[in-house]
């Protein structure tokens, strides 16, 4: 979720000099924009909203949700954000949604190893999935939007190719979105209560309730033997959770291991040297939380690694070397039983279910 707002100004010149309006003109205008306005509030008001549901309850060892002073985690904008994340109605032409990357039955991924957008041009980078995005402090892959908010503007009039100001008009004609508007922020739709919405309901998308996390609980049938060697070979022998740290399964901070460099490659992509202007970031991207890591293929900024095998049989060959390599990552050799042993412990790491469902948009 590329920033570019686009506004569209329509100005239509008549021959000759321009003309004062007449008297009665303004005050015309005035009233038919009052009109409108009565209108759109009245078919607002009329509509009758059911309660928003509950926000949901932390899954066992998640912290609360973070969010910010300026927009508050509340049931009635996370109902609200999550009809606008399926609507494509945000997007150009009325095609493109936060859905077009981000599918619940793809681990709120798009399966793809780079993605399309709205101009036709193609993304530099794999589409991260959404899974516990609420936790990280910088977003997108090289950390260069400081909010999750600021990451949703850029993708929405990116990405997506949406125009705040047709947008937010569009919806305070629709009865259904004026009225959520109205409840969950005290006023019409507009570009930063749309933001904010999106940003409330992003922040519930949670890889929560797994079978680890029942094992852990007190259930031994919850995974096999397995997946239980795997968690010992995570911790230890193959040294994963340096980086990918229960009970998220990432530290959120940026680390070279590699991908992208090798033979053959003159220009690597830089990731977060290119914010910071570092060298010593050089190649660093920010590492993506392993909980349903198995539901969202393919891996890495750049989409490189295929399956989720591939992408293991890589972090265990410690990388191509380059001079940013993060000196954490060493080769580790695992027999295939034991690697078989590991994919069975980050495959326990799935949720229960779906985050959300999909809902009937207004």
């Amino acid at each position: 979720m590329n920033p570019r707002p686009v506004t569209l100004l329509l100005l239509t010149a008549l021959c000759g000099c321009p003309s004062e309006p007449s008297p009665d003109a303004a005050p015309a205008k005035s009233a038919s924009a009052a009109a409108t306005g009565s209108a759109t509030a009245s078919a607002s008001a009329a509509v009758a909203l059911p309660p928003a549901p509950p926000l949901p309850a932390d899954p066992p060892y998640f912290p609360p949700i973070p969010a910010p002073e300026d927009n508050p985690l509340t049931p009635e904008k996370v109902e609200l954000g999550s009809l606008l994340f399926f609507d494509k109605r945000l997007g150009k032409d009325d095609a493109w949604s936060c859905e077009s990357c981000h599918y619940l039955d793809k681990g709120l991924g798009d399966g793809k190893t780079l993605s399309p957008k709205a101009d036709g041009k193609t993304n530099s980078r794999h589409s991260p999935t959404l899974f516990n995005v609420a936790y990280a402090k910088e977003f997108y892959w090289d950390g260069r939007k400081p909010t999750l908010e600021s990451q949703i503007l850029a993708a929405w009039t990116g990405q997506m190719g949406g125009d705040t100001k047709a947008v937010s008009e569009k919806l305070e004609k629709i009865p259904g979105y004026a009225a959520r508007f109205a409840r969950a922020f005290g006023g019409p739709a507009n570009e930063e209560r749309i933001v904010q919405a999106l940003a409330s309901f992003v922040r519930t998308l949670r890889a929560g309730n797994s079978a680890w996390d029942r094992f852990e609980k007190g259930d031994t049938t919850a995974v096999g033997e397995d997946a239980q060697r795997g968690q010992k070979l995570f911790t230890g022998k193959a040294s994963c959770s340096l980086c990918h740290a229960p009970p998220l399964y990432s530290d959120y901070a940026f680390h070279n291991v590699g991908v992208g460099f090798g033979e053959g490659v003159t220009e690597p992509d830089l990731g977060r040297g290119t914010v910071t202007k570092e060298p010593k970031e050089e190649g660093a991207f920010k590492t993506p939380s392993l909980r349903g890591v198995s539901l969202h293929p393919p891996y890495f900024h750049d989409g490189s690694a295929a399956t989720l095998e591939a992408a293991v049989d890589y972090m265990l060959s410690g990388g191509h070397a380059n001079e940013h390599l993060d000196p954490q990552l060493k080769k580790v050799e695992l027999s295939e039983d034991e690697k078989k042993d590991l994919l069975a412990f980050l495959e326990s790491l799935a949720p229960a279910e779906p985050p959300a469902k999909k809902p009937t948009l207004p």
